[in-house]
């Protein structure tokens, strides 16, 4: 069985994606509603040039901007519920255990979304350095990514099965 993984999708379960979904609706209701009322009230002070309760509710404006753009990039290429999955290759969905090369300790995670948050293992992302790497490798093969000061690590792949929840 092949399995394809568009760079663009975003697997989520439905808790994660009904919190995401709710916050996005806060932010472009209410929370533009609060920053723009902050921002009258900071304009009638007088002059905006000196004005710093101005000044960073217009920042404050600009990060709920930002989140809003950020929420709905995820929640447009998000596919809801189980990632396919095939036992014994990495993938989203997938809690994966790996060991460095050159050290005994074994680490494991679960590849998914930063957005899943709350599981009870840590997360990484299918698309930071070590997620890329293993993404659609089996157990048994090495792969190897670029640390941030340029050295290369590799890992090998020792487990890769369907993540079961807590």
């Amino acid at each position: 069985m092949t399995e394809t993984r568009a760079d663009n999708v975003t697997w989520l379960t439905q808790e994660a994606y009904d919190r995401l979904k709710s916050e996005l609706d806060h932010l472009s209701g209410p929370g533009r509603i609060e920053i723009a009322a902050k921002i009258e009230a900071a304009r009638e002070e007088g002059d905006l040039r000196e004005n710093g309760g101005y000044h960073a509710a217009k920042e404050e404006q600009g990060k709920i901007e930002g989140r809003i753009l950020q929420l709905q990039s995820i929640l447009e290429n998000a596919r809801v519920g189980e990632a396919p999955r095939t036992e014994g290759v990495v993938g989203p969905g997938m809690t994966v255990t790996v060991a460095f090369q050159g050290d005994d300790e074994e680490v494991t995670f679960l590849l998914a979304s930063r957005e899943e948050s709350g599981a009870p293992i840590d997360v990484y992302s299918p698309k930071s350095p070590l997620g890329a790497a293993i993404n659609g490798k089996k157990v048994g093969e090495k792969a190897s990514y670029s640390l941030p000061n340029g050295r290369s690590m590799t890992v090998e792949i020792l487990d890769a099965t369907p993540y079961q929840g807590a």
